[in-house]
C-alpha cells in the first residue's frame, strides 16, 4: 500500500474552500434591511450647523449659485452639490433656476 502525499498547494485550497462556505452562511442570518419612506412636509426639521446657513441662502427671493454657497460655508464645490443633495434625500424642495449668467438654487415653497 503506498500512502499519498498531499501538496501543501492543495491544502490550502482546500481551507480558502471551507473558510469561503463559512462566510456564505454568515450572511444569510442577517436581517434583511427596511426601506426608508420619505418624509412627509411636516417631518421636515431645519437642520443646524451649515446645512441650515445653506437653507437660509436657498431661501431667499435670488436664491444662490454654488459659488456663493462655496463662498458662505467655506467648503469646496462638490462638498456643497453633495451637501445640496443631503438636503433633497431629507425632503426638502428646490429647484435650480438659470437666468443669463447666474444658475440659482431656490428653495420651493411647499403648500399645505
Amino acid at each position: 500500500m503506498k500512502k499519498t502525499i498531499k501538496s501543501k498547494a492543495t491544502a490550502s485550497r482546500k481551507s480558502t474552500l471551507t473558510a469561503g462556505k463559512k462566510t456564505a452562511s454568515r450572511k444569510s442570518t442577517q436581517a434583511p434591511k427596511k426601506s426608508i419612506s420619505p418624509p412627509s412636509e411636516t417631518d421636515l426639521v431645519r437642520p443646524g450647523g451649515k446645512l441650515g446657513l445653506i437653507l437660509d441662502h436657498l431661501s431667499t427671493k435670488a436664491g444662490a449659485t454654488a459659488d456663493e454657497l462655496v463662498k458662505a460655508t467655506g467648503w469646496q464645490r462638490h462638498s456643497v452639490l453633495g451637501a445640496l443633495s443631503k438636503l433633497k434625500t431629507r425632503g426638502f424642495k428646490f429647484d435650480l433656476d438659470a437666468h443669463a449668467d447666474r444658475k440659482a438654487y431656490r428653495l420651493t415653497l411647499v403648500k399645505g
